[in-house]
């Protein structure tokens, strides 16, 4: 049986061989079928990161498209935002499905859709579950095997749509190479008139032998400037650091390039590069809401007035940096799926996630791309002149705590949530309810939010000074007692 936990807020994960299974696959291909076919579409584009799990259920997966009466375009290994670019470039492809497992352990795999350029997330995702579960049902013990027992799956098994009533023709698979097309698209990030500037940059580059490899080869062939690259072979073993970039122990291997080598800059990315990190050429590793602020300068060079979105996470003084700079600062709620949406409802040209997810709408398509963001970075860099380093030192100097995540039960984690928002509400404090809950104080703020993927309590806290930050800490530590929770 389908297990139902591995339909998240923002996407399909679970661990292989324990939650997740081929015959799941297989179901979510019928379900993702059914409902791309409800709304009009017929041909999706496929493609997988690098994980050991991802040939096996990509090729479930394939299956369950085709028997559920789509056409399927295979795209092979690579990036999640290639997916994203083919399914937005390919001729009437109406969707797109990256088997990946992101930053997750290498155990872990699942699956990010996107309908006509929009995620799938929340609502959707819950849909996708129920279908996939009734498909799970009405197979146990048929042509497909018992569904989350991991057994064989049928590969041509034609049958009326659950629900429909309409006969399925089993789609057709082709192969693209989009590879090519990708690389040069990123390129264009930087403009013509930059090439020479850029030309003096000597950057390294961290593909954590994620998804990635192959097209940070191809591409920095391509850019001005020296490259050094670290890790670009594809293994799902993932044998030198795990490729969550966020993460400080797995910059080393970086920031230790970057050092040895005097480059100006280097940027890390996870498994199946929709996230980055940049390391400035003193080894400061600068998050995503802070390249949000140091992006921001020059896209509003460009685009006067422009509004530019972050996550709730974000530090306080990008908004403010991105209001000075005369942009208009927006606070979006965490996710990359959520993110996205919401710059189509303010028109952001710029996103950032304090997790490293960048998203342009100026001159690209609105989708995270850690690559093109690279690229855009560089571009930056050029333009201004001087060096990453003397730019974040521009930033305004904040302490803060780093992402803080501790385990509660799934049937607490939004109770508790709702429960420090209840007391604190009652003493009158300043919060925004937008996602979870964000608490502004005299001496900064702190957010307390429950996690859509897993089964944890996120909380941060920013200050302008190292007391301000201890006193803050130790309210939200105080919340959490009075509702039961210790940190650790």
């Amino acid at each position: 049986m389908t297990d139902p936990a591995i339909f998240r807020e923002y996407d399909i994960r679970g661990t292989y061989g324990r939650n997740l299974f081929d015959a799941d696959a297989y179901a979510i291909g019928r379900a993702v079928a059914q409902a791309l076919r409800a709304r009009g579409g017929r041909r999706i584009a496929v493609g997988r990161d690098g994980r050991l799990s991802a040939p096996a259920l990509e090729a479930a997966l394939v299956d369950g498209l085709c028997d559920g009466g789509v056409d399927v375009v295979r795209i092979g290994v690579g990036p999640t935002p290639m997916l994203y670019y083919a399914e937005a470039s390919i001729q009437q492809v109406d969707g797109g499905i990256q088997v990946t497992g992101s930053h997750n352990p290498r155990d872990d795999n699942g699956f990010k859709i996107v309908f006509f350029g929009s995620a799938l997330f929340g609502a959707d995702i819950g849909h996708i579950g129920v279908i996939a579960a009734d498909m799970a049902s009405a197979q146990r013990g048929g042509v497909a095997g018992e569904f989350g027992a991991g057994a064989p799956v049928a590969c041509a098994f034609l049958a009326a749509d659950i629900g429909g009533g309409d006969v399925v023709h089993r789609g057709a698979v082709e192969v693209q190479d989009v590879l090519p097309a990708y690389v040069a698209r990123l390129v264009d990030g930087l403009l013509p008139g930059l090439w020479d500037k850029a030309g003096d940059l000597r950057i390294g580059w961290d593909a954590g032998n994620g998804a990635a490899g192959l097209a940070i080869e191809a591409l920095t062939a391509l850019l001005p400037g020296e490259h050094h690259l670290l890790f670009t072979q594809i293994d799902g073993h993932f044998p030198h650091h795990h490729p969550d970039p966020t993460v400080e122990a797995n910059l080393a291997d970086l920031r230790a390039l970057v050092a040895s080598r005097h480059l100006d800059f280097g940027v890390a990315f996870d498994g199946d590069a929709d996230r980055i990190v940049v390391v400035d050429g003193r080894g400061r590793s600068i998050l995503g809401d802070q390249l949000l602020a140091l992006l921001a300068q020059d896209l509003l060079m460009d685009c006067p007035g422009a509004v530019i979105l972050g996550d709730v996470k974000a530090s306080q003084a990008v908004y403010d940096r991105i209001a000075a700079l005369g942009g208009v600062p927006a606070m979006g709620p965490a996710g990359h799926s959520l993110i996205k949406s919401e710059m189509k409802v303010n028109g952001a040209l710029l996103a950032g996630e304090t997790s490293g997810h960048i998203f342009y709408k100026h001159r690209f398509y609105g989708f995270d791309d850690a690559l093109y963001a690279a690229v855009r970075l560089m571009a930056a860099v050029a333009r201004r002149g001087g060096s990453v380093a003397d730019w974040f030192d521009e930033l305004p100097v904040c302490f803060n705590t780093p992402e803080l995540r501790f385990p509660v039960a799934a049937d607490r984690k939004r109770a508790v949530v709702e429960e420090v928002a209840a007391r604190i509400a009652a003493q009158g404090a300043q919060v925004n309810r937008m996602d979870g809950l964000r608490v502004s104080c005299a001496d900064g703020w702190w957010l307390l939010r429950a996690s859509n993927t897993q089964e944890m309590l996120v909380a941060r806290a920013e200050s302008t000074s190292e007391a301000g930050l201890a006193a803050l800490v130790a309210q939200l530590d105080a919340e959490l007692a009075l509702s039961g929770v210790n940190r650790g």
